[in-house]
């Protein structure tokens, strides 16, 4: 008999809660919500809030709507999407992570205090990225995007800096570039970082890896354009070489190898507990049958 077990510490963190529980509130006054951007980084999550009403439009298209409702999902929003809600009479449910709000304040107050001197506003992150891009439009476009080692090339050393992070990034990763970047300074140069990083999401590195070595075997549940998916995967990997990410129920399939007493189901913060209970409900089912699960 194989034991399936879902971990509590897995799916939506508080800020992807509040932006799906926001969208569902709106929905039942109305039958036309707009979001800019998927207001979760999961297929499945996202056909069940289109079922309901709500509509995913991209940037471009934000110029194009007049006397709407827009939702901003947990990620946040650059200065210039809220003025151009408001030339276009468009009503803004604001649904930004209070995490990445504060966040926000504090960079937008940096850049106040530091635009008219020679320092370097630099942001630890994954350049594109909606949450950074709403991070960037603090500064007027102004900050510097800092992503792997290389990205420190653009950096000058003999002129102040202050560093902040993305929520989301790995805390060994920012005390990473927070040492390379002390190791660089030129004498006299003032440097500056802050941890910025939400402490609900970094915890769930230590705790994945544990929940994965408890396990012989591992599925993790999480879309594909997660990037928090992608990262916690493969930290799971590394704990238990026995890990398999999927996306759907419908990849799970018989057998599961001989051997497996136990499988532990986990996530991205962006995945459904909803889902992983499915997830976990087909491996039961599908062992119950011969057993097992192959990716």
């Amino acid at each position: 008999m194989v034991e399936v077990t879902i971990d509590r510490d897995s799916g939506f963190c508080f800020g992807v809660v509040n932006a799906i529980q926001s969208a569902e509130r709106e929905l039942k006054c109305t039958d036309e919500l707009y979001c800019l951007g998927d207001l979760v980084h999961n297929n499945l999550e996202m056909e069940r809030l289109k079922t309901l009403g709500l509509r995913t439009i991209r940037h471009e298209a934000l110029t194009q709507l007049a006397d709407r409702t827009v939702l901003l999902r947990a990620h946040g929003e650059p200065p210039s999407t809220y003025q151009l809600a408001q030339q276009n009479r468009i009503k803004i449910i604001d649904a930004t992570c209070p995490v990445v709000l504060r966040l926000q304040r504090r960079i937008h107050q940096c850049y106040q205090e530091t635009k008219n001197s020679r320092t370097q506003l630099v942001i630890y992150g994954k350049k594109g990225h909606a949450e950074v891009n709403g991070l960037v439009g603090q500064t007027n476009g102004t900050a510097i995007v800092i992503e792997k080692t290389e990205d420190l090339e653009m950096l000058d050393f003999h002129r102040d800096i202050v560093l902040f992070s993305q929520t989301t990034k790995s805390l060994d990763g920012f005390g990473e570039m927070v040492r390379l970047i002390s190791q660089r300074l030129f004498p006299d140069v003032l440097f500056r970082f802050f941890d910025t990083i939400c402490r609900q999401v970094a915890n769930r590195l230590p705790n994945i890896q544990e929940f994965a070595r408890c396990h012989d075997w591992v599925c993790f549940v999480a879309g594909k354009k997660s990037s928090n998916g992608k990262m916690l995967y493969e930290e799971c990997k590394k704990a238990n070489p026995h890990a398999v990410f999927i996306t759907e129920v419908s990849e799970i399939k018989a057998p599961l190898p001989s051997g497996v007493r136990s499988v532990g189901v986990c996530g991205a913060t962006s995945t459904p507990k909803w889902l992983m209970e499915e997830v976990a409900a087909r491996i039961r089912e599908v062992n119950a049958e011969t057993g097992s699960l192959n990716h």
